[in-house]
């Protein structure tokens, strides 16, 4: 899967469940950025922050990303072919429940655990066998599964690059701090800002203020955008966070007796 395909959207899309708003780690290695002298941050702000996505690309960090009512995190870690994230959703319209998942990718192998508690639980019996199990996803299997999928070569969880890409007006707010607008319309390839959430702010979406962090290599730390209220969706904020340059670790693979081979209905609830 496209690790910034790994968007809080895909409960709702792989859960059907309607109201479910769509939108960790220690260092081994030398942390990056230690060199004598800090890398020239352009003066320009735009080039200031395209040029500070650059180092994700490198796929070695670990990250968080949130919206209104789902939060999750984890880490890319390229020099072992190794990534994972965490996703924890809970419903902010009155009803009871929520949703846990962590994915596992490793070069060769994947997998899913998927935990859910309270009313969405009964929507799904046929799960709470498998409860706190990781299941053992077939390759062969999850085309047409984006949020079961991962390609190493593209492991940005949050595709900033097309975010900063897509700002219209920018200004340096401090040391390392800037703001502005974004036409979210001219964003191809982000899951912060994925094409149903564009669609559904219309008019909206062509000026969307921004705020962006660096930290003192350059390197991008945040990237928060405000989504106006639309219709009966609240305004709130969607944001990510990367830290650990250089320094996250390799994921650990599930252990082995904790995981039982996913059945075809977890392909299906990914699909659909």
């Amino acid at each position: 899967m496209n690790i910034r395909r790994w968007s809080v959207g895909v409960l709702a899309a792989a859960l059907f469940v309607p109201g479910l708003a769509a939108c960790n780690s220690s260092a081994d290695e030398p942390a990056a950025g230690k060199a004598s002298a800090a890398p020239v941050v352009p003066a320009d702000p735009k080039e200031a922050l395209l040029a500070a996505t650059k180092e994700i690309s490198k796929g070695n960090f670990t990250f968080t990303i949130a919206d209104a009512d789902t939060s999750g995190g984890g880490k890319v870690h390229l020099p072992s072919k190794s990534a994972e994230m965490k996703v924890a959703s809970t419903n902010t319209d009155g009803e009871d429940f929520s949703v846990d998942m962590h994915l596992v990718f490793t070069e060769t192998d994947s997998w899913v655990k998927l935990d859910f508690t309270g009313s969405i639980a009964d929507m799904f019996p046929e799960l709470k066998d498998r409860k706190g199990k990781y299941q053992h996803l077939d390759r062969t299997k999850i085309k047409g599964a984006k949020d079961l999928e991962f390609d190493f070569a593209d492991v940005d969880p949050a595709g900033t690059e097309a975010l900063t890409k897509a700002v219209t007006d920018v200004k340096k707010t401090g040391e390392g701090t800037y703001g502005g607008t974004l036409d979210a319309t001219k964003v191809t390839g982000s899951d912060l800002l994925d094409e149903s959430t564009v669609e559904g702010l219309a008019g909206k979406a062509s000026a969307l203020p921004f705020t962006a962090k660096l930290d003192a290599q350059g390197r991008l730390t945040e990237f928060a955008v405000q989504v106006p209220a639309v219709g009966e969706d609240k305004a709130h904020e969607v944001k990510v966070n990367y830290a650990d340059y250089g320094a996250a670790t390799a994921v650990q693979q599930p252990p082995a007796n904790n995981v039982v081979e996913a059945p075809d209905d977890i392909y299906k609830m990914f699909k659909d």
